[in-house]
């Protein structure tokens, strides 16, 4: 769900308060391939030096609706998913160091929900684990299992000998490791 707010101070923020970033959702294999492709496969080569998860400091858990924030030596890929086949991928975009945390919504409201966020590059050991690696390739799989979700995108970062792809988990971004789905394959 979208959610634009704005500060004490006028500064402008979206995406459950986080500063700067707007996500721009896209459709279909296409649609992503012409916008991204180029800068995706650009990172091929690089090192992963962080990868960052919206963090709910209240429930202790990775927040599945935040981007996942990925920093190739200086080049930042934010990735989220939202819908059934909205993706949005942004780039360096986001300070999650530079970022206070925040909180979104009324805590004195007892009918508006609050979230306590912050960033954690060290949350889930399986992604922390990519750090320091580096990216051999990028593939776009698009989901096909005969169901309401096919033409969803998920964008794969390749590893020598593992990898991590960020999919639509009905609304939210979900992590899977290791061989795609075999609803996956490659366009």
């Amino acid at each position: 769900m979208w959610q634009v707010s704005v500060w004490p101070d006028n500064r402008r923020v979206s995406y459950f308060g986080i500063e700067g970033y707007q996500p721009r959702w896209l459709n279909g294999y296409r649609a992503v391939a012409a916008a991204h492709g180029r800068r995706l496969c650009a990172l091929v080569g690089r090192r992963l030096d962080r990868a960052w998860l919206l963090w709910d400091r209240d429930r202790e858990k990775s927040f599945t609706d935040g981007p996942v924030l990925l920093d190739f030596a200086g080049v930042q890929v934010e990735v989220n998913h939202q819908k059934v086949d909205d993706l949005s991928i942004t780039w360096n975009t986001v300070d999650p160091v530079g970022q206070a945390t925040r909180s979104e919504g009324n805590d004195d409201d007892p009918e508006v929900h609050t979230f306590h966020f912050g960033w954690r590059h060290d949350a889930l050991p399986e992604l922390a684990a990519f750090q320091g690696r580096q990216l051999t390739a990028v593939e776009l799989l698009e989901w096909a299992g005969g169901d309401f979700a096919d033409g969803m995108i998920a964008v794969s970062f390749v590893f020598a000998d593992n990898r991590v792809a960020i999919s639509n988990a009905h609304d939210e971004n979900d992590l899977e490791f290791g061989a795609p789905q075999p609803q996956l394959p490659r366009p």
